[in-house]
């Protein structure tokens, strides 16, 4: 049943377009160096855009592994300048989650992006598991 779901994400709602989006916003991230805890949570996303109904995300802290104290500080740093940016992600998703919902067709579209706005608001610190 999850596979149907995650092929109906991919094809009528076209959820790889968002998938590589955030990959492609993740790589530049990253490559920046200096904003690469955001661009990290962001590729994170885009794995988890790639099979939604198979995988989620969570913070680093629920996996179990344990972080460098410097990159932990850093990422704060770095998560609260981001914040703002953030924001506006959230408000697009909230919209676009909103706009898919209308319908009934949507709602599968809908339930994605409405799981995932927290990762909009911070993908610093996330990581994409299996369910």
């Amino acid at each position: 049943m999850r596979t149907i779901a995650n092929i109906l994400w991919h094809i009528p709602f076209l959820g790889f377009i968002n998938a590589l989006y955030a990959l492609l916003l993740g790589l530049v991230l990253t490559l920046l160096v200096v904003t690469s805890p955001v661009g990290l949570g962001l590729i994170q996303y885009a794995k988890f855009l790639m099979f939604p109904f198979s995988t989620r995300m969570v913070p680093v802290s629920e996996t179990g592994t344990s972080r460098n104290p410097v990159w932990a500080a850093y990422s704060t740093i770095v998560m609260l300048l981001y914040l703002p940016f953030g924001l506006v992600a959230f408000l697009f998703g909230l919209v676009q989650c909103l706009g898919l919902a209308i319908t009934i067709v949507g709602l599968p579209g809908a339930y994605i992006i409405a799981k995932s706005l927290g990762t909009y608001l911070n993908p610093v610190g996330k990581v994409c598991v299996p369910v």
